[in-house]
């Protein structure tokens, strides 16, 4: 009798230590507990910690409720501006209600996943291409709403969503990598022709400073020498003094306004003397000679001058 009790109180300890061992279930500090008694949920969801369920009739299911990091896969669109792009994201999610996370969707995880896959793809034929590459501020807003819409019904809430990268083709690289290099070198002529006016304007009022002083101009000469000479790679050629050469010019400018000299007056020229006549001219004895016609009437023989001894008169025939 004592033995068949103590063989019944063995395996009621053992019965007892089976049943607790299939009902014991431990909750951890990041989940939570939901319990399906025959099929149906209960109100009560198992905290953290050492809880028990009725084997066979009670089911627990453990949810976790940290934040789950889920990288979207890339998804090649075409914008709005019609530029084919390939764009992939990253999605930040918890759940804040686990018995919604359990019966209201199948698999949460694969649920959210494919609501941000399609949201990617519908916020990039929304958008242009330097919103997507310059704005992603507010397209992650966008897409943060559009996810989050679906989700709050499966006890979801998104905390965060962030478009990693935008890859785009060669040809379009190569084209925005133009319009920047050709934008900048805009901007470079802007800057530099800005610095040539505000130079000039400078240029400009130092000349008329140094205009009234001639010697700066000779000293500014001297320090462009020096700044030349500095390099010590160049032959250097000195041009006359600036003084010198406004000294000439004035000297010159002042030479015709002089009153001339009565002495200093130009002569005229004298008339050519009129040519004697040689001595091999005259004519011999008893043959004539006709004179020779002159352009004016013919003029007396000057006072004073005598007629060739042994010269006859030409008689007329």
């Amino acid at each position: 009798m004592v033995q068949e009790l103590l063989i019944a109180v063995v395996a009621a300890v053992s019965a007892g230590a089976v049943y607790t061992a299939a009902a014991a279930r431990v909750v951890k500090q990041y989940e939570r507990g939901v319990v399906l008694r025959l099929g149906r949920l209960r109100n009560d969801v198992r905290g953290p910690g050492f809880t028990m369920v009725l084997p066979g009739v009670e089911r627990l299911r453990k949810v976790n409720m940290q934040i789950v990091t889920m990288p979207v896969p890339a998804q090649d669109g075409i914008t709005r501006d019609n530029v084919t792009v390939r764009v992939d994201a990253v999605i930040y999610f918890k759940v804040v209600d686990a018995a919604s996370a359990v019966v209201e969707v199948e698999d949460y995880r694969f649920a959210v996943s494919q609501m941000a896959q399609t949201s990617l793809r519908s916020i990039i034929g929304k958008s242009d291409l330097d919103d997507l590459l310059s704005n992603r501020e507010k397209l992650n807003q966008g897409l943060e709403l559009m996810i989050d819409s679906p989700a709050v019904g499966w006890g979801v809430q998104i905390d965060r969503v962030e478009i990693k990268d935008v890859s785009l083709p060669e040809t379009m690289k190569r084209s925005m990598a133009r319009q920047a290099e050709a934008d900048r070198e805009r901007r470079a002529r802007v800057i530099n022709a800005d610095a040539e006016l505000q130079a000039s304007k400078k240029l400009a009022e130092a000349a008329s400073e140094m205009s009234a002083q001639p010697a700066a101009l000779q000293l500014r000469l001297l320090q462009t020498v020096v700044a030349v000479a500095a390099e010590k790679n160049s032959t250097l050629v000195l041009p006359f003094p600036v003084e010198l050469l406004r000294f000439l010019e004035r000297a010159q400018q002042q030479a015709p306004a002089q009153p001339q000299p009565m002495d200093s007056a130009p002569q005229e020229p004298a008339p050519p003397a009129p040519a004697e006549p040689s001595a091999s001219s005259a004519s011999a004895p008893g043959h004539l000679r006709p004179a020779p016609r002159a352009p004016s009437a013919p003029s007396a023989p000057a006072s004073g001058q005598s007629r060739p001894s042994g010269s006859k008169p030409l008689a007329r025939h």
